[in-house]
């Protein structure tokens, strides 16, 4: 089931939904969840349910791949809808125990399913049709009128493409653990709530020292190789962008002027030639030298 939860996934495919701006998904996205919770009648998420097909089959994404995803909330889909049920006041249907099932509870909890399914879909089909990089360009863009009021945006923006990054990765790192456990004897699946609360410590703590260990891995490579974010950063550019074209002495007198540690010779200059190709940065020969093509942000 872990393994089954697919935001922050990315699918593969050449669709127009992929090459669309991910500005756009992003603030389609966003709509699309604010009007799911503004809708009170029946008509209204008839009219989503018929826009989110259309745009799923516009994004090749597989529908089974997109349903699979559900199966990891369906606990919380029954654990909401009971909530709604039994705990709703209004005209009275039947009567289980000390709860009253309402009829005012009754729809309330299929609304509430239906919100739910569709926000998880919608969500989900932005990022697996949209990649971390993007997403972070995108929010940063969309975003960057807050930098006159000194928001740093672009921390922001990287803060919650990491997080999406390592969704799918800590999820399979879940389920490792989870296998290696079970492998020595534990078991997550019998006993009452108590009792499978208790279980849960043997997965939860090496989980949270991974989370860690991970996390401080990140951070000790970015600040190993100078990442600095915001003003004058340059990136490898996606296909339909235009970047500038800067051989190495162009790139190393930017890099020196904001890092003056850096050593001014040919050494240096080659290094950073072979990040640059390492990265896949796009080539051509000029007549002062090899050439990149970078976007400054």
């Amino acid at each position: 089931m872990i393994r089954e939860i697919t935001l922050g996934q990315y699918y593969q495919a050449d669709s127009v939904i992929h090459r669309l701006d991910p500005r756009v998904k992003l603030v389609g996205t966003i709509l699309y969840i604010v009007s799911l919770f503004l809708f009170k009648k029946a008509a209204p998420y008839v009219l989503a349910v018929i826009f989110l097909a259309a745009v799923i089959s516009l994004s090749k994404v597989p529908f089974s791949y997109m349903v699979r995803g559900l199966k990891a909330i369906m606990i919380l889909l029954l654990i909401t809808a009971a909530f709604n049920i039994f705990l709703t006041s209004g005209e009275p249907l039947a009567k289980v125990w000390i709860f009253t099932i309402t009829r005012e509870g009754v729809i309330n909890a299929v609304f509430i399913a239906i919100r739910l399914v569709l926000l998880i879909i919608g969500s989900s089909l932005m990022t697996l049709t949209t990649t971390p990089n993007q997403l972070t360009d995108a929010m940063e863009k969309l975003m960057h009128p807050l930098t006159k009021i000194k928001v740093p945006v672009h921390e922001i923006s990287m803060m919650m493409s990491i997080a999406l990054r390592f969704i799918p990765i800590l999820l399979e790192e879940t389920d490792k653990i989870m296998k290696a456990q079970m492998a020595r004897g534990a078991d997550f699946e019998h006993g009452n709530l108590i009792q499978k609360a208790k279980n849960m410590v043997p997965l939860l703590v090496p989980l949270f020292v991974s989370a860690f260990r991970r996390a401080n891995d990140l951070a000790m490579a970015m600040e190993a190789r100078c990442y600095r974010g915001g003003e004058g950063r340059t990136n490898v550019p996606e296909d339909n962008e235009t970047g500038e074209w800067l051989i190495c002495s162009d790139v190393f007198e930017v890099l020196h002027e904001r890092f003056p540690m850096l050593i001014s010779n040919l050494s240096t200059k080659i290094r950073i030639g072979q990040s640059l190709k390492l990265l896949g940065c796009k080539m051509k020969h000029t007549k002062k030298g090899q050439a990149y093509l970078l976007v400054r942000i």
